[in-house]
């Protein structure tokens, strides 16, 4: 089993196209390859931390930025079991995760794991954020170091420890 971590897929989300600059024609295209990118990492006994903006829901009778589709029907098609985190657009998307950071002891290293970045753990040497897309991968806080696991900078697929360990070293 291999631990994976990502975040702000925004599946359903057909305005994070823009917003984000994502290279997609549209929200069918943007789910597709982003589905696709995480099942040929991730494999069905493996663990997926997600930290946070999941998916985007519209409310019932709304006509948004957003499908109608629940959580459920992406998580239906992703492999690996998933453990998310909440983020900010995780209120009206079905995904009920009470979790709002976890810490994790892998790679020999512990890490603290979390959607917002100011919300960081100064006591860890590193922590893991998504939040905020293709702002920034890497960067350096008072004693820890903060690597953003977001789809937008990570080629739209989950990464491994060894992923996240290369990039530390770099920053070191």
């Amino acid at each position: 089993m291999k631990v994976w971590f990502t975040s702000d897929t925004h599946f359903g989300h057909a305005n994070i196209i823009k917003y984000c600059s994502r290279p997609f024609k549209d929200l069918t295209h943007m789910n597709r390859v982003l589905i696709d990118n995480w099942n040929a990492r991730v494999k069905h006994e493996d663990m997926v931390i997600f930290l946070g903006d999941f998916c985007f829901r519209n409310s019932s009778g709304v006509r948004g930025e957003g499908t109608q589709h629940k959580a459920e029907y992406y998580m239906k098609q992703l492999n690996g079991m998933i453990v998310p985190l909440r983020g900010n657009h995780d209120n009206n998307n079905s995904l009920n995760t009470k979790i709002d950071s976890l810490i994790m002891n892998i790679g020999g290293q512990e890490i603290f794991c979390t959607h917002k970045p100011e919300d960081y753990n100064w006591d860890y040497k590193i922590n893991l954020v998504g939040h905020v897309h293709e702002a920034w991968k890497i960067r350096k806080e008072e004693k820890s170091i903060l690597v953003n696991v977001g789809v937008d900078v990570w080629q739209f697929h989950p990464i491994n420890i060894n992923e996240i360990l290369k990039e530390v070293q770099r920053c070191e």
